[in-house]
């Protein structure tokens, strides 16, 4: 599933193509968006956790989840597409370009962003201004969750996937599978910026990188069985949360018991 920052990256790309522009034409596959939109102008595209919202200028929203599979590409106006148009969801057409949704399985018109019920239940977004410590209340109330649980959950914190769980909790050597409880606000807080401070360093173009250097782009994330770059012990995955999330850790640098 696309994180806070691949979301991010997506609305700063389709902001040139349609943000101020009028809608020259609307095709749509899903009957929730079969709806008259040209001649409308969109006035606004703001990224929310994993939400991508199309403001228009009759004060309808387009709200977007791309979940596991779901993408928005630009083109130029007479550019091929890269994918095929069997897969198009939506296709918005402008005087600078087109934007195309495709597979997006959740895909809706609102009248306010929080009338997306995925929106009404974001936590704070880490690449907003949002204090940090207004996450605190909401960490505590899963205190019995183990924190690379609670950290996926986006009515806690919003933004954070699997590839950032595994990688802050491992930069700051945090166990995974520990409950919240067994944490201090101070842990929490640190944990909490430099997942931040990651997800803000890979708002920009290129692959996403939580570590320079030779042998990979990141620590753990997807490096079960090699070795670990600070001990040389074997990284672990392990499965995590009700829908079974892969975990990457390493249990001598996180000091963790499984």
């Amino acid at each position: 599933m696309p994180e806070g920052d691949t979301i991010f990256r997506a609305a700063a790309r389709l902001r040139p193509v349609l943000e101020g522009e009028r809608v020259v034409r609307w095709e749509a596959t899903l009957p929730a968006l079969a709806r008259e939109r040209e001649g409308r102008v969109v006035t606004e595209i703001e990224a929310r956790g994993k939400n991508l919202l199309f403001a228009f200028d009759d004060g309808l929203w387009l709200h977007s989840h791309l979940l596991m599979n779901g993408r928005w590409d630009t083109y130029a106006p007479d550019q091929r597409w890269r994918l095929p148009r069997t897969r198009m969801s939506v296709a918005i057409h402008t005087a600078r370009g087109v934007a195309v949704g495709f597979d997006l399985p959740v895909a809706r018109f609102v009248r306010r962003p929080e009338h997306a019920r995925q929106v009404a239940t974001l936590g704070p977004d880490l690449l907003s201004d949002a204090p940090l410590a207004h996450v605190l209340p909401r960490l505590r109330a899963c205190a019995e969750l183990p924190l690379g649980a609670a950290l996926m959950r986006q009515h806690v914190v919003a933004g954070i996937g699997n590839v950032y769980k595994s990688e802050v909790l491992y930069v700051e050597r945090v166990d995974p599978f520990a409950k919240v409880a067994s944490f201090d606000d101070a842990t929490l807080l640190r944990v909490l910026e430099r997942a931040r401070q990651l997800l803000a360093r890979n708002v920009g173009r290129g692959p996403r990188v939580t570590r320079r250097g030779e042998g990979g782009r990141h620590w753990v994330y997807g490096r079960s069985g090699d070795p670990c770059f600070t001990c040389g012990d074997p990284v672990r995955m392990r499965r995590q949360g009700d829908d079974g999330r892969s975990t990457y850790f390493c249990s001598t640098c996180q000091r963790t018991s499984v």
